[in-house]
């Protein structure tokens, strides 16, 4: 049941309902906007080789992920609850299937996301303050092989890990202490990013050192047929690591006040905005540099603003990239710990994750928890090895998903659905038609890599395996029916 500003469950007072639509519109932009749009575009340009299929596809990409998003959203508007798309799978396929999906959100793309976010901070925050380095000889003195993956040095950059598991630790502490105030500082970090971001696009745009002919440029050898559409699946997968992120406001479902209205409307309001926003800022990378300068850039935006503004655009760049990533972690670590949290309720292991703080009313054992797991990872050096790998499981998840709200419309006909996908079946079905195409594309490109020896990059298959684990993981640690009746 419902009270006035907070959930109440058998009596018993849990997470508030205290982020406004601002608070929600700034979760989903910054969650979404952080270092993707600095670190993709010169490796797209690259496999595209064309400025227009480039611009293309960051449009496309963003009307898929906001397909998937505003069918996301039909589901989270009629259950508007602290977990997103785990309480979604449970609805939809069950809590074996709904545990599958929290697992592999805890053990890798949650957690490691938010470690991989973090660590880039600390690398530009290096770019200004040289962090401390252990000597090699030590920095290998101890090591952990991974058979097909690599070798991984524990003390390797400790000065940036540290750095990093204390940038974890800040944020954790920030909204473990209050919801409302993490939101309150997302509003801001958002504000200062979009002000950035508008800056940054018109100095390029506006500086006399561009050319507009760079939007037309032909390449006499850019990929063709078959390879043309390899290329551009594979260009799309970059584009949506930036877009991904949008999810994050599905996870604080039950913290939103009139979650009916402000989670659709937060998601289409904050998805179009960094779809403007990404077509903009590559618009801006082109006009300084041609594609083929744009695909050996190790650093583009660096790049442009250094045509642009002269010297000084590479540290304005790695001040606006800190703030972009500042606002990214924050989102992050505030809403994928809800996931974690609502584990808790059906699973003996997570049991205390399902706790709120008596005073702070916040997730706190889930935020603790997460971020315990984050360090490890940083500390493992796996966490941009677990990120790349579960790309492929995080979007078979979205297009479950969506695929979800065709089966809640058959088993729950009778519900009132204060929101209603636009252009149903369509929008969710393409969805999960183009979902579809790009996971097959994805294994296809990963089996073919691994028959010709190239053994390290089988991520689909070694992140499908790790989600895989889940299952028996269920299985033992499942609350008794009793529990989960007393739960109830």
């Amino acid at each position: 049941m419902q009270g006035p500003g907070y959930l109440v469950i058998s009596g018993m007072t849990t997470l508030q309902r205290s982020l406004n639509r601002r608070a929600a519109i700034a979760i989903v932009v910054g969650g979404i906007i952080g270092s993707g749009i600095f670190m993709k575009p010169a490796l797209m340009a690259g496999q595209l080789q064309s400025p227009l299929l480039l611009l293309s596809v960051w449009i496309v990409a963003g009307i898929v992920t906001l397909f998937g998003a505003l069918s996301n959203a039909e589901a989270a508007a009629l259950f508007p609850q602290t977990g997103g798309q785990y309480v979604f799978f449970e609805k939809m396929y069950g809590k074996g299937f709904a545990f599958v999906y929290g697992w592999a959100a805890f053990a890798v793309f949650n957690t490691a996301g938010n470690a991989s976010i973090a660590y880039i901070c600390s690398q530009y925050i290096h770019y200004f303050i040289p962090l401390p380095q252990l000597p090699v000889s030590i920095e290998q003195s101890v090591s952990w092989h991974i058979p097909g993956v690599g070798t991984l040095y524990p003390l390797q950059q400790i000065g940036l890990k540290l750095l990093t598991a204390a940038i974890v630790l800040l944020f954790t502490y920030i909204n473990y202490r209050s919801v409302r105030q993490g939101s309150r500082i997302q509003q801001v970090l958002t504000a200062l990013k979009a002000m950035a971001i508008l800056a940054l696009i018109a100095g390029i745009l506006g500086s006399a050192t561009g050319n507009s002919a760079h939007f037309t440029e032909t390449i006499p050898h850019a990929p063709q047929g078959w390879n043309l559409l390899h290329a551009y699946m594979a260009a799309i997968a970059g584009a949506f690591w930036a877009y991904d992120g949008w999810n994050n406001i599905t996870f604080v479902a039950g913290e939103i006040r009139e979650p009916q209205r402000n989670i659709p409307g937060s998601l289409l309001t904050g998805i179009c905005f960094c779809i403007l926003v990404y077509l903009l800022l590559n618009l801006a990378f082109l006009y300084v540099l041609p594609v083929t300068a744009l695909a050996q850039s190790d650093f583009v935006a660096s790049d442009a603003a250094t045509i642009a503004w002269g010297a000084a655009g590479g540290d304005i760049i790695a001040l606006t990239v800190i703030l972009f990533v500042l606002g990214s972690c924050n989102a992050n670590i505030l809403a994928t710990a809800r996931v974690t949290y609502a584990m808790g309720k059906d699973n003996r292991w997570f049991a205390p994750a399902a706790k709120v703080h008596p005073t702070y009313q916040s997730p706190g054992n889930a935020l603790w928890f997460n971020a315990a797991w984050a360090i490890v990872l940083i500390f493992s050096g796996s966490f941009d090895m677990l990120t790349e790998m579960l790309i492929f499981v995080s979007w078979f998840f979205y297009g479950m998903s969506a695929l979800g709200v065709f089966i809640l419309r058959h088993k729950l006909p009778e519900l009132n659905r204060p929101y209603r996908v636009w252009g149903y079946p369509w929008v969710p079905g393409l969805f999960v038609l183009f979902t579809g195409v790009f996971l097959a594309s994805t294994l296809y490109t990963d089996i073919n890599q691994y028959l010709h020896g190239q053994t390290a990059v089988i991520n689909a298959l070694l992140g499908s395996l790790i989600t895989a684990l889940g299952i028996p993981i269920y299985y033992w640690s499942r609350k008794p029916a009793a529990a989960r009746r007393a739960d109830a």
